[in-house]
This record gives C-alpha cells, structure tokens and sequence, in this order.
C-alpha cells in the first residue's frame, strides 16, 4: 500500500495512493486537480546515516566506519515530490544524495534490529540536499528544503535488497543496491533507537551510493528505487 498525504483547500489529507489518487476516509482526492502531494509524514526529525557505501567512501576518500555514522536534518529541511529545491545563496557547490528512508509508526525506544519491522510505517525516498563548500555537516546538509522526501510511503516492501538509481536532467548519475549497505535498515534503526526516543512519523535515511557531481539552477533530479518510487525535484535559482 502507499500512503500519501495531499495538501487541499481544506487543509491536508491523508489516505490510500492509486494511480494519482488519494483514498482518504472523507473522499476521493485526485492529485494535482485537487491539490499537491505533500511530504508523506510530519517527522520530529529526520535522522541520517552517512558512508554507508563503501563505493561513496572510496569516492569521498572517507574511512570506513566501525558503527552507523548519522547526522540529523530538521523538519523546516522537508520538501515535498515535485517541490522546487532553491539553490542556497551561500553555496556554490551544491550535490544530491538518493537515499532510502524508513517512515516510524509509532513511539519507540532501544529496539533490537528483530523487532525494527513492526515499528515501521513504510519506506520513502530522501533527497539528502548537500551544499559541500559549508563547513561542518550542520552547515552543509540542514539547511531549509535540504530534505525533499516522498512521494509517498510504500508499506509492502522489503529495504534489504532494493535497486536504485539517480538520473540528472535523464542522465544516469547513481546506480546500486541497498543489498550494498555497510549496516542494514534494521541494524541502522535499532542503533539510533538507543539514542534517540522515536515518535510517529520521524525518519530514518540509510545513505547513498557513490555521487558523481553537483547540480545548478535547471536540473532535474529523479531518484527511483524499485518497488517504492521516483521522487522528483528541480533545483531553482534562489
């Protein structure tokens, strides 16, 4: 099931997403007669792991980590499928990041990596947003709309062993697996959740493959991982 949650006159709504319709308990919406999709959950934060691939770390000349390596994005970071990312005035350098995303279901705390699936909602993409001439990771990656996330949150599926892959303006930029990770999504999950109290709707992201490039005023970034979706943005000038 994807669940998708749209932003009408009215307000948002929350339902049942089928080919670009929302089954809400109030109705039928059609997205884009209707209203836009909004970011599909409303996280406390947004929790994301880094050099998680070695192929990113031997890119990046990172070493290889001996336990998950996270940073935190806040929720003013969201933006939506589809939703223009403005160019940050203060950078010049700005990347991409296709990452997998777990959506939390409910309050959790200190979990075992066995126990990660039923505290899950669903699965979605993050864009992890990068201004790489900042310094410091708060600088770089959690600044406003460094975190398009959506389109929606895939319920059926199984994180361990997803295909991916980014095209820029229709040109292949990331290829790989999520079998690929360094730490699994239950691994990662259960690790944070001994550090940090989850509550419904908070997101944790899992990494990206190798990055080959920045983005400028104009692309078009897809990102796509099989069997939950393409999330889509376009970098504007700011």
């Amino acid at each position: 099931m994807r669940i998708a949650r749209l932003l009408t006159d009215d307000g948002p709504v929350t339902g049942e997403y089928v080919d670009g319709v929302v089954h809400a308990d109030d109705g039928q919406y059609t997205v884009g007669r209707d209203g836009r999709l909004l970011p599909p959950c409303e996280p406390t934060a947004l929790y994301c792991v880094g050099r998680n691939y070695a192929a990113t770390n031997d890119q990046m000349d990172y070493d290889r980590p001996e336990e998950p390596d996270f940073f935190i994005k806040p929720p003013t970071a969201l933006l939506a499928h589809e939703q223009d990312i403005p160019y940050p005035p203060f950078s010049d350098e700005l990347t991409y990041a296709g990452e997998l995303a777990a959506v939390i279901g409910e309050r959790c705390h200190d979990l075992d990596p066995a126990d990660v699936p039923g505290v899950v909602r669903g699965y979605t993409i993050l864009n992890d947003v990068d201004a790489l001439d900042q310094q410091g990771r708060t600088a770089r990656k959690a600044f406003d709309g460094s975190g398009p996330l959506g389109p929606w949150v895939e319920t059926d599926v199984d994180p361990t062993a997803i295909s991916m892959y980014t095209d820029i303006n229709d040109e292949r930029r990331q290829s790989a697996n999520t079998s690929e990770m360094l730490f699994g999504p239950h691994e990662v999950v259960a690790y944070l959740s001994e550090r940090f109290t989850f509550r419904p709707g908070d997101v944790v992201a899992f990494g990206s493959p190798a990055n080959p490039g920045t983005v400028a005023p104009g692309d078009t970034i897809e990102i796509t991982y099989d069997g939950v979706g393409t999330l889509r943005n376009t970098v504007v000038e700011p």
